[in-house]
């Protein structure tokens, strides 16, 4: 690691920070990867998920598990977690909500690889669960299975 301070762009980190109102006006901030090079998995995991169907506009329910190998950048975990909160009164499908997460997340960091898993709890009794990546994982990398099992009241 240099004597740079590879955190002073932060604007989030350290301060009072109200929920975005939307997923596309959440900051999602990024620090540099200070193990640059060096191949490994990071994992998030949203146990208490939420968004709103689009059509009932009632609350859904999900555990998120996402896993990432780092290229140059980190997402720094609060703004995740203020940009996974933007979702709470966002009218989406379960599909949508996932795979843009996802999709936003490797537009702002740029990850060498990324998963994302949906764990999506019943909705009319049918729970679903969405599953999205970059590609095939890298070899090199210990990437543990994501752990949520088939649902039975998980």
């Amino acid at each position: 690691m240099t004597d740079k301070n590879i955190y002073s762009n932060l604007s989030q980190l350290g301060s009072s920070s109200s929920l975005p109102d939307a997923p596309e006006n959440a900051i999602i901030e990024k620090v540099e990867n200070p193990q640059k090079g060096t191949k490994y998995l990071v994992r998030f995991t949203c146990p208490e998920f939420t968004s709103m169907c689009p059509i009932t506009g009632q609350p859904d329910f999900a555990k998120l598990v996402i896993d990432y190998v780092p290229g140059d950048f980190l997402v720094e975990s609060k703004s995740l977690k203020l940009f996974l909160g933007s979702f709470r009164g966002h009218g989406a499908f379960h599909e949508d909500c996932t795979v843009s997460i996802a999709l936003r997340l490797i537009k702002e960091i740029g990850p060498v690889w990324l998963r994302i898993g949906g764990y999506w709890y019943p909705r009319g009794g049918i729970p679903i669960d969405i599953f999205y990546q970059t590609g095939n994982p890298p070899a090199d990398v210990w990437i543990p299975e994501q752990g949520v099992p088939v649902y039975t009241g998980r």
